[in-house]
């Protein structure tokens, strides 16, 4: 009888991680896009990053990611059962919001202040010495913020499919997908900023093949960590205004209807096209809002 109970209990834990395993992998389908973008996000994070440094960033990230999924999960199903549905809905986009405000961001410090430094500055930055320490921290700051709101989006993703299921099914597979995404995403950054130093290992072996190999992954890393750089910018608008344009239904339904309509090339552009543009205002409204706030408090502190 004993054995009879073990192997039913046995039979009854294969089923359930059978389950968790069929609703993991619908999941993960279903943020397939948003884990593209946050593995470039993360990359064009850390990147610039001093060559023995890049490594302990990557891990700090990682680590930082991990304590944001043991917060989002309990969060997102304790919200999920308490709260009603527009609750969800009203923090994604806000988290949205900060996305494209930090990609208009990104671009206005870019193109407005990198030839801004005067000469006594250039100068000065010579000669003292390198302090890479408060820009990593910064980085990695940064990263984790960007990953928090992207991690955000992949577990109220996930947490749509599952819906239906029991909270411990619900609870499970939240945890697989939060695992999964995090070893998943941070091992293949941790592979991209390390292209070059394998490069340079393989160009120094003794065969030509190897050599070969070095030669061209030396080539290709500058032009994949720049695309990252880019791809990373461009992916904050992409998340952000989907964000916002799936919180607002009139917006929504019309890019559905858009597509429909258009069908082929169209069902394929417009969509992500009007999810970019959306993004591109939002963040620059939210960037003139914050300038104007930053300067009505500077004219109270005088």
């Amino acid at each position: 009888m004993a054995g009879g109970s073990l192997f039913t209990l046995l039979d009854d834990i294969a089923s359930l991680l059978d389950d968790v395993a069929v609703m993991t992998k619908k999941a993960a389908s279903k943020t397939a896009g948003v884990l593209g973008d946050d593995l470039a996000l993360n990359a064009q994070q850390v990147s610039g990053v001093v060559s023995n440094r890049e490594l302990p960033v990557v891990w700090a990230v990682a680590k930082g990611s991990f304590v944001n999924k043991l917060i989002l999960v309990p969060a997102a199903l304790a919200i999920s059962a308490l709260t009603p549905p527009w609750v969800t809905t009203v923090l994604l986009m806000i988290g949205g919001l900060y996305l494209c405000y930090e990609g208009v961001e990104k671009l206005v410090h870019h193109f407005l202040h990198r030839h801004r430094k005067t000469t006594e500055e250039a100068a000065q930055e010579l000669l003292e010495p390198a302090n890479d320490e408060p820009d990593e921290k910064a980085k990695i700051k940064g990263a984790i913020r960007t990953d928090f709101v992207l991690s955000a989006e992949i577990i109220v993703i996930s947490l749509g499919v599952v819906e239906k299921q029991t909270l411990a099914m619900q609870a499970m597979t939240l945890s697989a997908i939060a695992v999964l995404m995090t070893v998943g995403v941070y091992g293949l950054v941790a592979g991209i900023v390390k292209l070059d130093d394998l490069g340079l290992y393989l160009s120094q072996r003794v065969t030509a093949a190897a050599q070969a190999v070095g030669r061209a992954i030396l080539w290709f890393a500058p032009f994949l960590m720049k695309s990252l750089s880019v791809l990373g910018t461009v992916a904050m608008f992409l998340v952000g205004g989907q964000i916002l344009t799936h919180g607002i239904p009139v917006v929504h339904h019309w890019m559905e209807h858009t597509a429909e309509t258009m069908g082929g090339v169209g069902a394929a552009v417009i969509p992500p096209l009007v999810n970019a543009v959306f993004g591109v205002i939002s963040g620059a409204v939210v960037l003139g809002v914050m300038t104007v706030i930053g300067k009505l408090r500077g004219k109270t502190a005088h």
